[in-house]
């Protein structure tokens, strides 16, 4: 049986710290949840001024990098390169750019997703939350 990492409250508590720094710095409004990596819900903060609508995309954008163990860009991609077909993966609703997985020794034990400013600038906010973590 092996081991493996997972996500303790101090590693939630910098991601989130972090991912809402970088939102404030840029005046962005933005919902921020972070998810273990059965894309279970670990955190969610909804900034002031965040559209309601987006504390339940970034969820969404979070649990499709986590299960899918990569960025959710790719889908967003794939979607709109034609294979629409992938719509109908279940469970997998957050399929545009914003989420970012959490991968320690090659393993993923979470994501981060982000909602309410334009898709590269929430990538860029779940991407500072990851980069709190010192991973590389």
């Amino acid at each position: 049986m092996k081991s493996k990492a997972v996500l303790e409250s101090a590693e939630i508590k910098a991601i989130a710290q972090a991912a809402e720094a970088e939102a404030l710095k840029n005046h962005w409004r933005v919902t921020i949840a972070i998810v273990d990596d059965g894309g279970h819900l670990l955190h969610l903060s909804r900034l002031d001024g965040a559209a309601p609508m987006s504390a339940l995309v970034a969820p969404a954008k979070a649990r499709s990098a986590a299960l899918g163990r990569r960025e959710s860009k790719g889908y967003e991609d794939m979607i709109n390169g034609g294979r629409t077909a992938f719509l109908s993966v279940p469970g997998m609703d957050g399929l545009m750019e914003g989420g970012v997985p959490i991968l320690v020794d090659g393993q993923c034990v979470g994501a981060v997703g982000v909602s309410g400013v334009k898709s590269p600038e929430d990538a860029q906010v779940a991407r500072a939350g990851v980069a709190a973590l010192g991973l590389s």
